[in-house]
């Protein structure tokens, strides 16, 4: 049914297990600057960065997901953003090679874990920051550029896991990555890890500069949110167009970080602050998990930048 303002309500919301990978913060400081949210002198509670992660892992394994780590490493105090390690489809990684020269290190670290787990990894050409940038949703994978992830990157990733890459241009610096900007709430998946049944082929999205096909709901039964102005004109046209229903957020709420969630389908780990979007997914029938982590926000991180998924 329709909520008012134009919301479509669906009920119930089916959670499905999932697998996460994070990195303990033992080493996270604001040791350099390299988005607008970061200062060299920001005082970090180390000790509250760490109850608050610990809150992230109980919440997850309280509703049923596994949680993995990997082994922090001295003097890499970003490295406790998972997310951007690396993008995981149908058992495959595709690493990362990061913009600034300070993260480049945590890339080996996290090619330790993958190979050491079994993984098929490949070593990006060019640079890519994982998750951070690469959103796969139903039989696409929403790719970020602007600020980090080049659109060679985006060549590469279409190329390793032969999915269509839909290249949206960010243009925000304040959501220098995809998702701090975008989140999905449903994959559009079954229970079984399969592509539900949806209209379209993939649209005309590869070579990553697609508009996603003919633009009515061409993502079939995926589903997220995002705040319009962090992208272009055109990039905002195609998430119109693929994504109709979207929830779309506010700039207050994707300034709390909001878009920095994740969703099981039902639940959705979001931000605390970010109270209008959390209104919304309620009426949409999801359920929200509030969990705090303003602490990582210094260093313009959040719960999704904490969290790499690891897709069977």
């Amino acid at each position: 049914m329709t909520h008012p303002g134009g919301a479509l309500t669906r009920a119930p919301r089916t959670p499905r297990a999932r697998r996460y990978l994070l990195c303990r913060p033992t080493h996270f400081a604001v040791e350099y600057a390299i988005n607008p949210w970061m200062r060299e002198d920001a005082d970090v509670d180390t000790a509250l960065a760490l109850r608050q992660w610990e809150d992230l892992v109980r919440a997850y394994r309280d509703h049923g997901h596994t949680v993995e780590t990997v082994r922090p490493a001295p003097g890499l105090p970003d490295m406790v953003f998972a997310a951007n390690s690396a993008v995981v489809v149908g058992g495959r990684a595709f690493g990362s090679l990061f913009h600034a020269p300070q993260r480049r290190p945590e890339s080996h670290e996290y090619e330790l874990w993958f190979k050491g787990a079994g993984y098929d990894l490949h070593r990006p050409e060019s640079p890519c920051e994982g998750e951070g940038d690469l959103v796969p949703v139903g039989r696409y994978l929403l790719a970020g550029t602007g600020f980090r992830t080049t659109r060679d990157a985006h060549a590469e990733v279409q190329e390793f896991f032969g999915r269509p890459v839909i290249s949206l241009q960010l243009t925000d610096p304040y959501f220098y990555h995809l998702d701090t900007a975008l989140f999905v709430l449903d994959d559009g998946l079954t229970a079984d890890g399969l592509i539900a049944d949806g209209s379209g082929t993939g649209g005309n999205g590869a070579g990553g500069n697609g508009a996603g096909g003919n633009g009515a709901g061409d993502a079939g039964g995926a589903a997220l949110a995002y705040y319009p102005e962090a992208f272009s004109p055109g990039s905002r046209e195609v998430l119109r167009r693929l994504f109709p229903d979207a929830v779309l957020a506010t700039r207050d709420d994707a300034l709390a970080f909001g878009l920095n969630s994740v969703s099981d389908g039902r639940h959705v780990f979001v931000a605390p602050r970010a109270t209008h979007l959390i209104d919304q997914l309620t009426a949409r029938g999801y359920v929200p998990v509030p969990v705090d982590l303003s602490e990582f926000h210094k260093a313009g991180g959040g719960i999704k930048c904490c969290t790499q998924e690891l897709r069977p």
